[in-house]
C-alpha cells in the first residue's frame, strides 16, 4: 500500500501529522475510509471512532468529536472540536459524565437544562465508554 498525508487538528493543539497507509472516519452518512489517490472530498464528521493505519505500528484509535474532514491530492486533513486516543481515555470519568447527562436529560422539564447540550455529551461521553471498552 501506498501512503499519504495526515494531519488532525484541533482548535488548541495539533494531534497527529504524518504519512499513513489509511484512516477510517465516522462520517455524518457513515462510516468511510481513505486510501492512496482517494478522490477529492469534504465531509463532516460524527462522534465516533478514527481509526489511523501506518506502516510503521499498530493501528492507532481515536475518540472524537464533530468536525470535519477534506481529503485533496493525497493529503488529509481533519479538523475537529475533541480528540482523544483510546489508550488515554479515563473509563471512570467518562462514566461520571454519562451519569451526568443523563441526570441533565432526566430534569429537562427545568428549563435552565440545555437538553441538546446535554445528548451531546452523553453522545461523547458514551462514544468514550465504547471505544475504550473495545480496544
Amino acid at each position: 500500500m501506498k501512503e499519504f498525508y495526515l494531519e488532525i487538528l484541533t482548535p488548541s493543539k495539533k494531534v497527529f501529522e504524518g504519512n499513513i497507509l489509511s484512516v477510517t472516519v465516522p462520517g455524518t452518512v457513515g462510516e468511510f475510509q481513505v486510501l492512496f489517490n482517494h478522490a477529492p472530498i469534504i465531509s463532516t464528521l460524527e462522534i465516533g471512532r478514527i481509526k489511523i493505519k501506518t506502516a510503521e505500528g499498530p493501528e492507532q484509535i481515536f475518540a472524537v468529536s464533530t468536525g470535519v474532514v477534506e481529503v485533496l491530492h493525497n493529503k488529509v486533513l481533519i479538523l475537529v472540536k475533541s480528540i482523544e486516543n483510546v489508550s488515554e481515555i479515563d473509563l471512570p470519568r467518562a462514566e461520571k459524565s454519562a451519569e451526568r447527562a443523563r441526570q441533565r436529560l432526566h430534569e429537562k422539564h427545568n428549563r435552565e437544562i440545555d437538553a441538546l447540550r446535554a445528548e451531546a455529551a452523553l453522545s461523547r461521553a458514551l462514544n468514550r465508554i465504547k471505544l475504550k471498552s473495545s480496544y
